[in-house]
């Protein structure tokens, strides 16, 4: 039984888990830099403890964090998402140490994160994948042979890639010349792997992501889907759960596909199945992602079902607690990513000291985060500072929550994407629930808002936010 979870992460997820631990009764172990001695994970955790100086290498090192829970007498490691999530090798030392790791076992992460060995394994399974090279490509010669046959535009992916990085589209034979280098070098920097490979691109889709959980026992089910295709530079902005977009036997087929891919590969624990969907409604296999999603809150609060949880209790051996007819979905919720960047500055990066913060309030309000007026937004990380999420009965009901709970969160001292998320809720494509991948493209006037708001605007945000944290 885990009664002791170090959490390999920081910021916001790690805050996400301790609270879990807490709900569960199970002691949280948090670790921490310099630039996160201050973090709000440090201060809520049951202990805490300091891992170096050095922000990225801390956070990225198999052997302390394993080492450091075996001395904190920890059952079980945590790896929330980004860092240590998806590495196959933390996931090994972990059981070699006695340590359980909280997520899918190492060999189907290894597998997972292999996109070529996670497109063969989907064929096999009979799940559909986007058409493109059977291997990894050997030269420029052999790419551009291969694209004159599938036919442009084509997608060049890190074999070992994610978080959209390590990919490129070419449109023509130039483009492909031009970015056949750049991608090898960015997957040999980003995942210390010369590996790519060659996709037909698929123009503006729909991306739709089905939230999926196993068990130890063989039971595989699906907790519906959510729509990230808002998206900008293959980065997502918000969520929504389910897609506003499918209708009824969609939802079911993808739910399937997804169940389908889960179970071809021995899944375990929460994991998420994404696809693109074309305008000519077929969906396609993209990849596995074998871990929690930055997205997750959007399918628990439409399923009522604590994914962090789940997600213990599966490591713990347990059989989840519902089967597949039992999982009801009520109402819709979006994702707000707040995040720290001056969309007016092609998104650059806003770091620095938050000055004041108002956190939102009201029925089917939620925020998860780890910031506080005072904290200082260290540059080392994402920029993220919280994740600001919405529930509603119905698709027009959650568009009016939204722009409320928008207009109530207060962060000051740092440029935010609060008001283009406004801007986004504005649009009527969004309202009408018609979007795709190139949304955020077409619609350039985005960036065009004024930040000055009136002393009346002002007091009524600052009111309302002090009275929700009052509960009054």
């Amino acid at each position: 039984m885990i009664r002791k979870i170090l959490i390999a992460n920081r910021g916001e997820i790690a805050v996400r888990i301790i609270r879990a631990c807490a709900e569960l009764g199970v002691t949280s172990v948090a670790v921490y830099t310099d630039a996160d001695r201050h973090g709000l994970h440090v201060k809520k955790a049951d202990e805490a403890y300091y891992i170096g100086p050095d922000s990225q290498s801390g956070y990225l090192s198999v052997h302390r964090m394993v080492n450091l829970a075996r001395a904190a007498g920890c059952d079980a490691i945590h790896p929330g998402y980004g860092f240590l999530s998806e590495n196959a090798d933390f996931a090994r030392q972990c059981a070699a140490s006695g340590i359980v790791f909280i997520g899918p076992d190492a060999d189907v992460i290894e597998r997972m994160g292999d996109k070529l060995a996670a497109r063969a394994a989907m064929i096999a399974a009979g799940v559909p994948v986007v058409p493109g090279s059977e291997g990894n490509l050997g030269s420029i010669d052999e790419a551009l042979a291969l694209a004159d046959d599938i036919g442009y535009p084509i997608m060049l992916k890190a074999t070992n890639g994610g978080g959209g990085r390590g990919i490129r589209r070419c449109d023509n034979s130039s483009d492909l010349r031009r970015h056949y280098d750049r991608v090898l070098s960015e997957a040999t920097k980003a995942f210390g792997s010369a590996q790519i490979f060659m996709e037909k691109a698929v123009v503006d889709p729909r991306h739709i992501e089905v939230q999926i959980l196993g068990d130890r026992h063989g039971h595989v089910v699906h907790l519906f889907e959510r729509d990230c295709s808002i998206q900008r530079r293959h980065q997502k902005l918000l969520e929504i759960a389910p897609s506003p977009q499918l209708d009824e036997a969609q939802r079911a087929y993808v739910g399937d596909l997804a169940v389908r891919a889960a179970q071809a590969v021995g899944y375990s624990n929460a994991g998420t199945v994404e696809f693109l969907l074309d305008h000519d409604g077929s969906f396609y296999f993209m990849e596995m992602n074998t871990r929690l999603q930055v997205e997750h809150p959007v399918t628990e609060m439409i399923t009522g079902i604590d994914l962090v949880q789940a997600q213990i209790g599966v490591a713990n051996g347990q059989p989840l607690p519902f089967k597949q007819s039992e999982i009801r979905r009520n109402g819709f919720a979006i994702e707000f990513r707040i995040n720290a960047e001056d969309p007016q500055n092609d998104f650059l990066p806003s770091f620095g000291r938050i000055t004041r913060y108002f956190a939102p309030g009201g029925p089917g309000v939620r925020t998860d985060g780890a910031i506080y007026t005072g904290y200082y937004i260290p540059p080392h990380y994402d920029s993220m500072l919280a994740k600001l999420v919405i529930w509603a009965q119905d698709w027009d009901a959650l568009l009016r929550r939204g722009r409320r709970a928008l207009n109530d969160i207060g962060v000051y001292g740092v440029k935010t994407t609060i008001p283009y998320h406004l801007q986004i809720l504005g649009t009527s494509a969004f309202q009408r629930g018609s979007f795709d991948t190139g949304f955020v493209e077409a619609h350039p006037e985005l960036t065009d808002y004024s930040l000055k708001r009136s002393t009346r605007e002002m007091a009524a945000a600052i009111a309302a936010a002090i009275a929700a944290q009052r509960g009054l």
